[in-house]
């Protein structure tokens, strides 16, 4: 299993796919399926049976897992795709973009 660079709480933009270039803040990262949870991004369709929770029922619209392969960081200085470094400052482990060279 490889290490992922993209981490709960990023920004990031879909690179393939149905939602190319759609933009969210990253929800939840799943690392066994190498798949996170993109706000706003891959709405899918559920229906719901009526509950005590919910009387009413019927179809519900929540966010479906995306591969991160298809995921982007967005660098915070230009607002585009970059990839992601690591490295050390002050004796700690920093990702950096690669393309504005600046901390994330």
């Amino acid at each position: 299993m490889a290490k992922l660079k993209i981490k709960s709480g990023d920004t990031v933009v879909v690179t393939a796919g149905e939602h190319k270039g759609s933009e969210g803040k990253v929800m939840k990262v799943f690392l066994d399926k190498n798949k996170a949870i993109v706000e706003g991004v891959n709405m899918v369709s559920k229906h719901e049976k009526p509950s005590a929770k919910n009387p009413q029922g019927g179809i519900a619209k929540k966010e479906a897992p995306i591969h991160i392969s298809n995921l982007s960081l967005v660098d915070p200085k230009s607002g585009k795709a970059t990839r992601v470094g690591y490295k050390m400052e002050n004796g700690k482990k920093v990702r950096f973009s690669k393309q504005s060279n600046q901390a994330i």
